[in-house]
Order: structure tokens, then C-alpha cells, then sequence
């Protein structure tokens, strides 16, 4: 056979490797009866199953009722040519791998069906010295078509994995920050997070990205209080070669990784002043320049911060900036405490307890009913990280019956102490709510008076956020002394 008559025109680097094991099903799409009964001989000997449309109408016909692995689709048709139905099955099955066949000199048409999504081409006739490689690229674009099926499918369940039901609990707190999430999370608006340490900020950051249009996108997480502060300002915004001592090359920061997608700024007012001064810029401007270049970087990126700390208290100890604080403050989210969150914590502690046993080969561990009521009871500090690491050492450490009360850590298994009474219920009896107000109102009082109004402490000392302290400040109309 002359030499302008090879049947292959060349190969993807991957179909190189050795062919795939398995077998798999083949749709062959050819108005030419000597070419697809070729092709069908030369993949049956293979051992895949071969299926045959004879136009593209039939091809896509037969697609929606059957599955297929890989589809050989002739470019030259009558009617509807091969790069119509490449176009169409590239819509409708993106995954789905195309090899176009082509005749000698048609290969502008065949580098227009790869622009069109087809896996690679292939030129009749099919020469018998050259069959070995025909089988070879079949088996990689269908291996091919597999690998994007399954990252597909893991992309799916990573963003699944981060849908609002990983945030367990039924209770009005939880349920109306799950509301305030669901409103705001397909908009472009910066979030600030607040809450105590172990409450699950993070996983609140997560559902917001993973449940806006940026979800297919980066989210790049940065903990402001674990990076040094000579060095975070390089990893937010890198750098060039030479900035510094050890910049050996150029390094991209995390805003440019997270260009399209979200940026998590964790622990937010752990930042110092001077970052926060650029910081600002990047909120105003959209843009930066790494460190040691006097280029101007734009991104499109969306900010979700998050802290422990009260925000409002560093700014009146000068150690935050206040236009930053308005900023990142568009839209407050609180993630409530563990404490104040009523009956979650038995919902917590099935769904740890489930999570531990799917990676044991004992069944689910159980726990008894009076450790978990005084589960309920413990004011939980920690938070629903507390809870997680407790219940993973149970359900790793307790015997057979599972966990009992005796299983509890000493400051559980004691219980609560209680809050002595200042008064005694007097024969008539009394108003519940009025008592529990005026003691309420009691001990705000001496919380400011021995921390001199100091909102901030006066909170801790209670043990309740300060917005929520200034509210009740409020409600009972006290006034600091003249």
C-alpha cells in the first residue's frame, strides 16, 4: 500500500500505555457497511460488546436508552454529519468519549470534531499492520471517559460532603443560621463569622462556598493566628524573586489561588494592623501587588472571614481597624454555642458515634441513658469540638454495654454544680419570671461593677456573647454610675 494511505493519522501521548482488562461497550457510527463491519470485527476480538447506528439520528437515538463507554463516530454522513453528533453527545454526555473517523486529507475537519470535544481521530482505511494501535486508542479514550466520570462523581460527593446537612442540630438557633445561609450564600457578599472556638465556623465557610455559583472553584482557607506575621503576608499575596532574604523564586499567595472561588480568612482578629491596612485594599479594589513587585495583581474572589475574638472590643483597644470591621462585616453570621443550642447535643453525639464506628469493625457504639443526659447538661466549653474528640476516646476506650456514666470524664461524671439561691420561695409563692429577671439583672450588674463597664470582661465573667450582653444591658436599662 502507497504511503499517503496510512489509516492513522497519530496518538494521544496516553494511548502509549498498555491496554485497559476490562471490556466495555462501543457504539461504531458509519453510513459505510465495509468500515463498520471492520471496525466491529477488529474491537468483538478485543472482547467488547458493539452496538451500530448506520446516521447520526439513529447514534443519538440509541444513547438515550443505552449506556455506552465510547463512541467511533465517521465525520463524513449524509444528513447530519459526525461533527453535529459529536457537538450533540459532547452536550448532552460530557463525559462520554468520541473518536472520529476520517478520511485521508480531512484532517482540518478532524482538528475541528477535537475542538468540538472528540477524544482523538482516527483515518480509514484501517491498515492490518496498524490494528494494534487502533485497539490501543480505543481502550484509552475509554479509560479516558472513566477518569472523568469519577473525578465527576468525587467532585459531586466532596460538594455534598459540605451541603448544610453536615451542620447536625435541630434546634432555633442552629435553624435560623442555617436560614441566614442559605439566603447569602449564592450572592457575592464578604461574610464575617463569629462564634466561640470549636462552634464550627469553618464548616459554615465551606457551606457557603460549596453552595454558590463559585462552588466548582477554589476555596483556599488561611489561618491568620497560626502563620507568623512576617510571613502572611506572603501567603496571602506572594511574592517575587529576590523580595527577600530565601525568596529564591516566585511564590503565588492564596488570594491568586482562590481567584473565581472563595478565600477563608480564619481568625481574623489575630491579624496585625499592618496587614490589615492591605487587606482593606483587597476589599475595596479587588486587587494587590506580591511582595517586592510594584505590579498591580486583580482578582475576582470572594471573602469569607471568621473569628473568635470580639471584634468590637479590639477596635475600642485600638488593635483593629473599624473600616475593616464594616467591611467584612456585610453580612454577620453567629454560630450559637453548644450550650445554647437545647436538645443537639444527643443528635451530636449518635452522629460522632456513627462516624467512629464506620471506621471500627464493631458495630455503632452505644450510650446509655443517664451519660447522656449528663452529656445535655455540661455547659461544653469546647464546644462541638469537645464533643467530637470525647466521643471518639468512649467509643474507642468503653466496654461492651458502651458507654455508661462511669465512662465520663471527671468534670462530667460529677455533674454541674449548682447555682446557689439568693432567696428562698416564700409561702405565698412568686412570679418565675420576674425572680429569674431580677436576678438576671443582679448579677449583669456585678459583672460591670467589678470590671468597671467593661463590656468585653463583663461578658466573659458571665459567660455570654457581648452583643448578647449589650442587648440585655439594654432590656434592663442599666446605666453606668456618674
Amino acid at each position: 500500500m502507497p504511503e499517503e494511505t496510512h489509516s492513522i493519522l497519530s496518538l494521544p501521548p496516553s494511548a502509549r500505555r498498555s491496554p485497559l482488562v476490562s471490556k466495555n461497550h462501543v457504539l461504531i457510527v458509519d453510513d459505510e457497511d465495509l468500515y463498520r463491519r471492520a471496525l466491529e470485527r477488529i474491537l468483538k476480538r478485543q472482547g467488547h460488546t458493539i452496538s451500530c447506528a448506520c446516521n447520526g439520528p439513529d447514534a443519538l437515538e440509541f444513547l438515550n436508552g443505552h449506556s455506552v463507554d465510547l463512541v467511533l463516530c465517521d465525520i463524513k454522513m449524509p444528513g447530519m454529519n459526525g461533527l453535529d453528533v459529536v457537538k450533540r453527545i459532547h452536550e448532552i454526555r460530557p463525559d462520554l468519549p468520541c473518536i472520529v473517523i476520517t478520511g485521508f486529507g480531512s484532517s482540518e475537519r478532524s482538528l475541528e470534531a477535537l475542538g468540538a470535544g472528540a477524544f482523538w481521530y482516527l483515518e480509514k482505511p484501517f491498515e492490518q499492520e496498524r490494528l494494534d494501535v487502533v485497539r490501543r486508542l480505543v481502550d484509552q479514550a475509554i479509560e479516558h471517559g472513566q477518569l472523568k466520570s469519577e473525578n465527576r462523581r468525587l467532585k459531586s460527593e466532596l460538594h455534598s460532603r459540605h451541603k448544610f446537612d453536615r451542620i447536625i442540630g435541630k434546634s432555633e438557633g442552629l435553624s435560623k443560621m442555617l436560614s441566614l445561609i442559605e439566603k447569602v450564600a449564592d450572592t457575592e457578599s464578604t461574610v464575617l463569622i463569629t462564634g466561640e472556638s470549636g462552634t464550627g465556623k469553618e464548616l459554615v465557610a465551606q457551606a457557603l462556598h460549596y453552595n454558590s455559583r463559585r462552588a466548582d472553584k477554589p476555596l483556599v482557607t488561611v489561618n491568620c493566628g497560626a502563620i507568623p506575621e512576617e510571613l502572611l503576608e506572603s501567603e496571602l499575596f506572594g511574592h517575587i524573586k529576590g523580595a527577600f532574604t530565601g525568596a529564591h523564586q516566585s511564590r503565588e499567595g492564596r488570594f491568586s489561588r482562590a481567584d473565581g472561588g472563595t478565600i477563608f480568612l480564619d481568625e481574623i482578629g489575630d491579624m496585625s494592623p499592618n496587614l490589615q491596612v492591605k487587606l482593606l485594599r483587597v476589599l475595596q479594589e479587588r486587587s494587590f501587588e506580591p511582595v517586592g513587585s510594584s505590579k498591580t495583581r486583580r482578582i475576582d474572589v470572594r471573602i469569607v472571614a471568621a473569628t473568635h475574638q470580639n471584634l468590637p472590643g479590639l477596635i475600642e483597644e485600638k488593635l483593629f481597624r473599624e473600616d475593616l470591621y464594616y467591611r467584612l462585616n456585610v453580612v454577620p453570621i453567629e454560630v450559637p454555642a453548644l450550650r445554647n443550642r437545647g436538645g443537639d447535643v444527643a443528635l451530636l453525639v449518635h452522629h460522632f458515634l456513627g462516624i467512629v464506628g464506620q471506621g471500627r469493625d464493631a458495630k455503632n457504639t452505644t450510650i446509655s441513658g443517664e451519660a447522656m443526659a449528663r452529656l445535655s447538661t455540661y455547659h461544653w466549653p469546647g464546644n462541638v469540638r469537645e464533643l467530637e474528640n470525647l466521643m471518639e476516646r468512649l467509643a474507642i476506650l468503653c466496654g461492651a454495654d458502651g458507654i455508661q456514666l462511669s465512662d465520663l470524664p471527671d468534670s462530667l461524671s460529677s455533674g454541674p454544680k449548682p447555682l446557689t439561691p439568693t432567696r428562698e420561695l416564700p409561702a405565698e409563692g412568686l412570679s418565675l419570671n420576674r425572680a429569674v429577671e431580677e436576678l438576671e439583672k443582679s448579677l449583669i450588674s456585678q459583672a460591670l461593677i467589678r470590671t468597671k463597664w467593661n463590656k468585653n470582661r463583663a461578658a466573659q465573667l458571665l459567660d455570654v456573647n457581648r452583643t448578647t450582653l449589650i442587648e440585655k444591658i439594654k432590656k434592663r436599662e442599666l446605666t453606668p454610675p456618674d
